[in-house]
């Protein structure tokens, strides 16, 4: 072939594209008319009007000058990098009834917590939470979580509620219930649970199709309300947890847990010096160089005890094994109007002390059903020997009544029958309003 006739093939080409791309334009050239008739005909003539108006408006914007205005907090981009996300969280109680042997204010601000939160850099993110009660202010939490840690290791390093248990590492204000169960106040060392500063690791670990499994491990300074106490440097508290989910089904999940937990107690402080029977002292501690009567009135305040001559010193520890499990059930169809939660709890104390060791057992189990779309109620049964004398147990029975305005407000009512060792009998009422202002997160179940 030659040239000649491929450059005619060519052109040929050319103008057969061209005489079908001015057909096509000309179609829709037509199907643009035929609509434009139909808009002007449905009056929506005045939409190009209205469009001119927006663009004139726009353009007026664009020339007016700047604002001389103060910005203010909050309201503009840099605001929001500099500061936290903050929220205020205000729980108030009041109560209804007899109990001589732990007696709470008939109306009071239980507590106010302020949140902040934010992000530090791509690999990190603060959490502080301060609260406020009737015995003043105090860091409840604060922490830094390092979420890009290798291995796929999430870190936290600061104060925190450990990971033991159920409702251990839950505030006040995320509990179904009014109060904590009787195993926080006998085994856990007192209302405010295991709270403490150190380092909190954890990993979800490998496991067959359709299980979670993450598995956590901390270690703190040793120091937690009456349950741990730490006097030298090496007394660090540790604390594991071992934790599985899976789905049932579409609507139903069920999520089993174990926990241990280990630390020195408060025995080190008072029962860890004594004398190798040489030394004699009076009750009263006269006749100790620098010795101070302990609370027994026989025992010797560590910090002279442990400068006196002839001492014998141990180390008293408690351990705490703990089993939960939780079963949710949400129906996806109408899961804002009906849903299910069963909880239990179980703990296993060893307390060691200088006349030997104390083993106490402590559970709990509830339930609450959802019963409109702001209506829950439920009820929870508690039972729970005392760590320092196993020999005593207390149990008490609670039905809850919780109205949920919005997700920013609540109203509860608890009605409780708390039967103590000592043979006393407490029913009580309690009511309390919380709410929330602020930024506000996800809460777990």
């Amino acid at each position: 072939m030659s040239p000649s006739f491929l450059w005619g093939q060519e052109t040929v080409s050319a103008d057969e594209r061209y005489r079908a791309l001015e057909e096509r334009i000309r179609s829709l050239e037509s199907v643009v008319a035929s609509l434009k008739t139909a808009l002007e005909a449905s009056g929506a003539a005045a939409t190009p009007a209205s469009a001119a108006t927006e663009i004139a408006a726009a353009q007026a914007v664009s020339q007016a000058p700047e604002s001389t205005a103060p910005a203010l907090g909050g309201a503009g981009g840099m605001a929001k990098v500099l500061n936290p996300d903050i929220g205020v969280i205000g729980n108030f109680i009041g109560a209804a009834g007899r109990n001589p042997l732990a007696p709470v204010p008939a109306l009071s601000l239980h507590e106010s917590e302020f949140a902040f939160k934010a992000v530090v850099d791509p690999y990190a993110r603060a959490d502080f939470f301060v609260a406020i009660g009737a015995e003043g202010a105090e860091i409840e939490e604060g922490y830094l979580t390092f979420t890009a840690l290798p291995g796929g290791f999430l870190g936290k390093v600061g104060r925190m509620r450990s990971n033991f248990g159920k409702f251990n590492p839950l505030h006040n204000h995320l509990l179904p219930w009014v109060d904590r169960p009787l195993i926080s106040t006998n085994l856990l060392g007192g209302d405010e649970g295991i709270v403490d500063e150190g380092l909190h690791i954890s990993r979800i670990l490998p496991a067959p199709a359709g299980l979670f499994l993450e598995g956590s491990a901390e270690l703190y300074q040793g120091n937690s309300g009456e349950l741990f106490q730490s006097s030298r440097r090496s007394d660090v508290s540790s604390i594991y947890r071992l934790r599985s989910y899976k789905d049932l089904s579409e609507s139903t999940n069920l999520e089993v847990a174990g926990s241990y937990a280990r630390g020195h107690n408060d025995q080190n402080n008072w029962w860890s010096c004594y004398f190798d029977g040489t030394d004699t002292f009076a009750p009263d501690g006269s006749g100790v160089s620098g010795g101070q009567p302990g609370a027994d009135g026989v025992s010797v305040a560590f910090p002279p005890c442990i400068l006196a001559r002839g001492y014998l010193s141990r180390d008293f520890h408690t351990q705490l094994t703990g089993f939960d499990a939780t079963l949710h059930w949400k129906p996806l169809r109408r899961a804002i109007y009906h849903s299910f939660i069963a909880r239990a709890e179980a703990v296993w104390s060893r307390r060691q002390e200088e006349l030997g060791t104390q083993r106490a057992f402590g559970f709990y189990a509830s339930a609450d059903y959802q019963l409109a779309r702001r209506w829950f109620t439920g009820a929870r049964v508690d039972w729970a020997e005392r760590a320092r004398d196993a020999a005593m147990h207390d149990s008490a029975q609670s039905l809850v009544l919780t109205y949920w305005p919005s997700e920013f407000s609540q109203i509860r009512g608890q009605l409780r029958r708390t039967r103590y060792g000592e043979g006393t009998t407490a029913n009580e009422v309690l009511f309390q309003f919380q709410f929330n202002i602020g930024a506000h997160g996800a809460h777990p179940f």
